[in-house]
């Protein structure tokens, strides 16, 4: 029987991935929320499963329906660009000392509050498969923080947190968890209006970073990785 990933979101990296896994002869299923999205899933040949992956029970029943229609659960991948800001403010947040409430609620709750449902859902759920893989991808804000993108980072820099606390408490259980962090901006439909005309290698390729989550996913007992970060060769690398 073929193993199963079960991807969070799935419109562009996560589609990407849903592909990746295919090809390698993977079942895969996707959780999204658009009729549109879902479409995608299956005209890739996955389960479509419509939910809601930041609410804990929505998510928990759509892992619990992938293993019952696939046969097994093994790896769940966490793709979701989770942050809501409201009210149209700058990217990331803004300034702190002019940014409001609803802009951290929106920029740095948000992503936090959704990186622990998926690793307390995906945990419980690989308990009862005897182990499996968990990956949070995450981007280079988890790294550093940088002016007028402080609410993100915060969130971000959560999102690693709940990750190091997950992989330390699951190691035992033969769960291996992974913080993948893309340090770029990701080429893709969502990001080509504002990464028009950039060199290419300045820029995170879906494909090759769907084969780091590969990476993490197959790694094995022996020599496992918690933290992974990826930058393009054109872009600025901070140790």
């Amino acid at each position: 029987m073929p193993k199963t990933v079960v991807v969070l979101g799935a419109r562009n990296l996560g589609g990407a991935i849903v592909e990746y896994f295919i090809d390698l002869g993977w079942s895969a299923a996707a959780v999204a929320r658009s009729d549109d999205t879902l479409d995608q899933v299956r005209r890739r040949g996955a389960l479509g499963l419509s939910a809601d992956a930041s609410e804990p029970a929505a998510l928990a029943d759509a892992l619990s329906r992938a293993r019952q229609e696939l046969g097994s659960l093994d790896a769940v991948i966490n793709a979701v660009s989770a942050s809501r800001p409201t009210g149209g403010g700058p990217f990331g947040g803004g300034e702190l000392a002019a940014a409001d409430i609803a802009a951290f609620r929106g920029w740095t709750v948000a992503v936090a509050e959704q990186a622990f449902v998926f690793l307390s859902a995906g945990a419980a759920a690989l308990r009862r498969e005897g182990g499996g893989t968990l990956v949070q991808i995450t981007g280079g804000s988890s790294r550093r923080a940088m002016p007028g993108k402080g609410l993100w980072a915060a969130g971000a820099f959560a999102t690693r947190a709940l990750v190091q606390a997950a992989a330390q408490e699951l190691r035992g259980e033969r769960i291996h968890v992974a913080l993948l962090a893309v340090d770029a901006t990701i080429e893709s439909p969502k990001t080509a209006a504002f990464t028009r005309g950039q060199p290419p290698d300045t820029l995170a390729d879906m494909g090759e970073v769907a084969s780091a989550v590969a990476f993490l996913v197959q790694q094995g007992a022996r020599a496992l990785t918690h933290e992974l970060v990826v930058t393009p060769a054109g872009e600025r690398w901070v140790p």
